[in-house]
């Protein structure tokens, strides 16, 4: 069973969209320790042991991330359908890079797609949350 069938159908934790099924989008992207994979590629018998974090557990009810208020204040979630899988890897980018240029958000960006071409618009929002992020850890 992969990860995201796990995710969506057993644990109805279905935040974690099922989109091109072959590691090609990025829409059903989680943290596995901390890691970004495509949960329709992992094998959940494979995750034994290991942190797996979804976008349900991103924010918390009344106190989004930083990510998601971004997202919100540049328009970057057309649709939606990749808001998911590209908010995930741009915490998955934050958490190891802090500061990221523009080609560096392009980069780790790169294996998530999204269908309303909102690309700089979510380079604008991944920028934004870094910098509230290092206010917030400033104090």
């Amino acid at each position: 069973m992969t990860l995201l069938d796990f995710l969506r159908d057993t644990l109805a934790l279905t935040g974690t969209k099922r989109a091109c099924d072959r590691g090609e989008c990025g829409a059903c992207t989680v943290h596995v320790d901390g890691r970004p994979v495509y949960s329709c590629l992992t094998l959940v018998n494979g995750c034994d042991g290991q942190e797996i974090r979804t976008i349900e557990g991103l924010g918390a009810a009344g106190s989004p991330h930083a990510l998601q208020e971004a997202f919100v204040a540049e328009d970057a979630a057309q649709c939606g359908f990749c808001t998911p899988g590209q908010l995930m890897a741009a915490a998955a980018l934050l958490a190891s890079n802090p500061d990221p240029t523009d080609a560096e958000v392009v980069t780790a960006m790169s294996g998530n797609l999204c269908r309303c071409g909102t690309y700089p618009k979510i380079v604008r929002a991944v920028r934004r949350a870094a910098a509230t992020m290092r206010g917030a850890a400033r104090g």
